[in-house]
């Protein structure tokens, strides 16, 4: 089992630049892959990036594919989430999560961290 606290949201500039943290505790780190999600109100968690746990295989969801990158330091247990050219519809809370390899499901979750971003 991980835990996760994720950390690093705040209010920022549109053009602006941010990252997000999501620190793990637990055995066995990297069999988790760790996504990012995140959700405005009103609306379901969206799943944006997702990194594998061991080989670092990235996606990314095609609205923030060029101005996101997740990366992990399994040595820290650590995931993030660098976000730059933000815009105004970034604006969400922003959750990362963790599923045991080959599972579908991501059933170990953050507890959220808000990033607005003013226009």
């Amino acid at each position: 089992q991980v835990k996760l606290v994720d950390s690093g949201g705040r209010l920022v500039p549109a053009g602006g630049s941010l990252n997000l943290s999501c620190a793990a505790s637990g055995r066995s780190f990297s069999t988790y892959d760790i996504a990012w999600f995140r959700q405005t109100p009103g609306k379901d968690r969206d799943l944006i990036a997702r990194i594998t746990g061991a080989d670092f295989r990235p996606f990314y969801k095609d609205y923030v594919k060029g101005r996101f990158t997740i990366t992990r330091d399994n040595t820290k247990n650590m995931a993030y989430l660098h976000m730059m050219s933000l815009k105004p519809e970034d604006t969400a809370v922003y959750y990362c999560a963790a599923r045991r390899q080959f599972e579908i499901s991501f059933d170990y979750w953050g507890q959220g961290t808000e990033v607005t971003v003013s226009s």
